[in-house]
């Protein structure tokens, strides 16, 4: 699930970089590329892929 999130965060990230618009400070498009970076890290380190019962 994390690593759908980040293609997201990274397509608009994309989509804001090439379009080249002008957003606020904490909207910019490096910015929604590090909450990206963020999300594959944690899909990587196995978090949020999915619920699993432990016996």
């Amino acid at each position: 699930m994390l690593g759908i999130v980040a293609a997201v965060l990274f397509f608009v990230s994309f989509l804001i970089n090439a379009a080249d618009l002008s957003t606020s400070h904490e909207f910019s498009s490096m910015n929604v590329m590090l909450l990206g970076l963020t999300a594959l890290a944690l899909h990587v380190a196995g978090i949020g892929s999915g619920w699993s019962r432990r016996r």
